[in-house]
């Protein structure tokens, strides 16, 4: 029996994982004039980046809310890399918040972005799991999710038309795909 999962950030970004200094000097560019974009740029290249990969960059917050328990107590959290789970809470039949302490779930060592859910309270309305996921530091960050970022940045630094933004054509789109492709997770 399959349950609702729902997972969305509650959390931006610390920090991005390519600083608009390194994007400059990817784009050769010496000015302030375009710094703005640039920044847009980046933000918007990690987003993409880590919606592929589904994995984050940078340290961020997340909840995931389930409609129910899973018989067997484990949840994949995603996106990954999972730092830590800050709280997690149970609804009762009257749609009132429940704190579960964390002595009723953890965080399972042989799969970090798994957490195991033990004794918990009655959650007929279901359990909402809030979490730290992303790198620590920019530096960090896997170099060629980095790169990929760059990638981006440059191709739509220099293609600005709306009807190019999100697409990468020929050398580039195999490029990007190369560098994110060890990183995807795999799904059946």
């Amino acid at each position: 029996m399959g349950f609702a999962m729902t997972t969305f950030q509650v959390r931006p970004p610390a920090f991005e994982p390519v600083g608009l200094a390194a994007a400059k000097a990817h784009l050769r560019v010496d000015g302030d004039d375009e710094d703005a974009v640039i920044t847009g740029l980046v933000a918007a290249a990690r987003a993409h980046v880590e919606a592929v990969t589904r994995r984050a960059l940078a340290v961020q917050g997340w909840r995931c809310v389930l409609g129910a328990i899973p018989r067997d107590g484990r949840v994949r959290l995603r996106p990954g890399p999972v730092g830590a789970v800050t709280a997690v809470a149970a609804f009762d039949a009257d749609g009132v918040e429940v704190a579960v302490p964390e002595g009723d779930w953890r965080l399972a060592p042989a799969e970090p972005d798994m957490i195991v859910l033990g004794r918990l309270p009655a959650a007929p309305n279901g359990i909402e799991i809030d979490f730290d996921t992303g790198y620590a530091t920019a530096e960090a960050a896997p170099a060629p999710l980095k790169q990929a970022i760059l990638m981006l940045v440059a191709y739509w630094f220099e293609n600005r038309e709306a009807a190019a933004l999100g697409a990468v054509a020929g050398p580039a789109a195999l490029a990007f795909e190369a560098l994110v492709a060890p990183f995807r997770e795999l799904r059946l």
